[in-house]
Formats: structure tokens, C-alpha cells, sequence
């Protein structure tokens, strides 16, 4: 037994570690209850109190098709009261789907959408194709043959004059229901601008330090991923995560794709020297509750949701949550002994 710190619950507003639950292999699906309820053990073990869950609806079919999605929306409702983070969707449109606009904004108007996020992969999955093996990929995820996959790209690119229009529609809507708004992977100050025109203040990994600085400078937060922090750079060779944050260019980090990164990458900041622990961990709970509009969180104060963790981080290399209390009730006790009258120290 050793001295514990304290520290606000974690509010992860960008993660998509949930499908790995929903389709652990391609094309192999489990029900989405099951996949939720083992989520919510996993977000609670690493500290993650507040989860946005990033549900991609595409223009294309399969894991990120619109069918999908209804499934998700309905396996949510189903899960209401039965799972302990404060679960949330994070609608990630992607701007080519163009059908599927109609529907996402009755889920909007419907209440059922906590945070929109739009996103273009459109241009790189084009790029892609090109590479048979990368092809395999996104035709094995769609359910399609390469060629009709190949096909359909084709078709869903000659719709652009379209897109502009829909974006501004989705963005009206969720602008008039107070709903965070974030714009994805902006390439170019001015991409970042459009967005912000829309109503957006949350851009996530911008693809260089430029794009990110015009960002800070407009006042939105910038969110870059956790697993970057942990891995020492970015597996898509774009901005480095801890460079980013010495220099002031990323307000927020995010899961991304692998839950336990949060709590790794504080204490990889901490240890390098970037941030004192104070600082490394709002990049990780006030400053993502700002983001997501959410006051009542990511702190430990008076009159703010009881989300608090116990950390044992004796192993600076190794920390891990030995307790997790959500909404004051313990959701998560790693190893009761720890919690034997501990020396406790305060994160924030």
C-alpha cells in the first residue's frame, strides 16, 4: 500500500475503441448491448468517467453505414440506466453522405446526438484504392468487391457540388440545439475558418501546426490523440502530440482508438517535462468538459459531479486506477487494498 493521488474523472470526447467491441474481426459482429456493456468496464477501469462515443455514419455500407447506426442509436436507447460513464454520441458525419443527411437530422432534432463531428476521408480512401491492399481493406470493412467498392467512390465523388450545402444544414441544426460541433483533420487555416464560420469551436487533429495555431487563435479547443502522447508520434506521421502541447497547440486529449492512452499520457508528459501534473491533466478533464459544454465536470470542486479517481503511481512508468467513482458511486475497484487508509494528493 502507497500514497494514492486524486484526480476529476476523465472526459474523453473523441473515442472509437467501442467497435473493436461491436466487430472484433471483419464482418463479425457481436450485439451491440454486449459491446456497450464491456465498453463501459473498460472506460470506467482506465478512469474515463464522460465517453463520447464516435459513431461514423459513411456513404459507406457496412461497420460505418447508416444501418448501423440506427442499430447503434437503438442499442443506446436499450442501454439508458444500465451503463455507469456518462455515455454519449459523437455523431461523426461524414460530409460526402449525402442520403443520410435526412435521417441524422431527426437523431439530432430527436435529442439523440450529444456532439457532431464532420469528417472528409473521401479524398484519402480515393488515394488509397490505388494500393491493392489498402483497397482489400475498406472493400473487407463495406462488404463489397474491390471493383464495386472502387465504383461506388466514383459515384459518391462526382456528388461534390452537393456537400456544402448539406454540411451547412446539419450544422444549423445542431447550432440551434446548443450541440458541440467539431470539424476533422482540417487541412489549411482556411478549412478551419469555414468550420468556424459554422458554429464549430472544437477541431480535432488538424494536420499541421499551422492549421492547429489558427485554431488556438480563434478560440476553439484543439484536440489531438492520447495514443500519439503514449507511441511518441503520430502512426499517420502528422503533428506530434507532446510537441504540440509544449507549444501550446492542443487544449485536449483524446482516446482516440485505445482507451488506456488518457491516463498513460499525462504521465508521459509529467515524466518528459512538458507539463506539471496540474496542467497534463486538464488536457484530459476540464479542458474537454469545456469543449463539450459540460460545467459540471472535469474539476474537483464544490457543487461539481462527484467523478473522481484513485491513482496509484508509484511506478511512474506503469500508473493505474485503483478506484473510479462515477456520479459519487463507486463504479470501478481495482485492488481494494490500495484503498486501506491511503496518503492521498490532489491532481487538480
Amino acid at each position: 500500500m502507497g500514497d494514492l493521488l486524486v484526480a476529476p474523472g476523465m472526459v474523453d470526447i473523441h473515442g472509437d475503441a467501442f467497435e473493436r467491441q461491436w466487430m472484433p474481426r471483419a464482418r463479425v459482429f457481436f450485439p451491440l448491448e454486449i459491446a456497450l456493456f464491456e465498453t463501459d468496464r473498460q472506460l470506467l477501469a482506465n478512469g474515463i468517467t464522460t465517453a463520447y462515443h464516435g459513431l461514423t455514419v459513411s456513404w459507406e455500407p457496412g461497420l460505418r453505414g447508416i444501418e448501423h447506426g440506427r442499430l447503434m442509436m437503438e442499442a443506446l436507447d436499450h442501454m439508458r440506466g444500465k451503463l455507469t460513464a456518462d455515455t454519449r454520441l459523437h455523431l461523426r458525419l461524414e460530409t460526402y453522405a449525402i442520403d443520410e443527411a435526412g435521417e441524422l437530422l431527426r437523431w439530432i432534432e430527436q435529442g439523440k446526438v450529444a456532439m457532431i463531428g464532420f469528417n472528409d476521408h473521401l479524398k484519402m480512401i480515393a488515394a488509397h484504392l490505388e494500393i491493392e491492399q489498402k483497397a482489400a481493406k475498406y472493400a473487407e470493412r463495406s462488404g463489397l468487391s474491390i471493383a464495386d467498392f472502387r465504383d461506388l467512390t466514383r459515384r459518391v465523388a462526382s456528388r461534390a457540388p452537393q456537400v456544402d450545402a448539406v454540411v451547412a444544414q446539419v450544422a444549423a441544426a445542431a447550432g440551434a440545439r446548443h450541440i458541440p460541433i467539431a470539424s476533422h483533420d482540417d487541412e489549411t487555416p482556411e478549412m478551419r475558418a469555414r468550420y468556424r464560420n459554422l458554429g464549430s469551436r472544437i477541431c480535432e487533429f488538424p494536420v499541421d501546426a499551422i492549421t492547429a495555431a489558427s485554431a488556438i487563435d480563434d478560440g476553439s479547443h484543439v484536440v489531438l490523440g492520447s495514443p500519439n502522447v503514449v507511441r511518441g508520434g503520430s502512426h499517420a506521421q502528422r503533428m506530434t502530440a507532446a510537441e504540440a502541447v509544449s507549444r501550446g497547440l492542443c487544449t485536449v486529449l483524446a482516446s482516440d482508438y485505445y482507451y488506456p492512452s488518457m491516463l498513460h499520457s499525462v504521465f508521459r508528459l509529467v515524466r518528459e517535462g512538458v507539463l506539471p501534473l496540474t496542467d497534463a491533466w486538464r488536457l484530459v478533464s476540464r479542458n474537454p468538459a469545456d469543449a463539450a459544454a459540460l460545467p459540471d465536470r472535469g474539476s474537483i470542486a464544490a457543487g461539481m459531479r462527484a467523478d473522481l479517481l484513485c491513482i496509484e503511481d508509484s511506478d511512474p512508468l506503469l500508473p493505474r486506477v485503483a478506484m473510479t467513482m462515477a456520479a459519487g458511486r463507486v463504479a470501478y475497484l481495482g485492488e481494494p487494498s490500495l484503498l486501506e487508509s491511503p496518503h492521498v494528493s490532489l491532481a487538480s
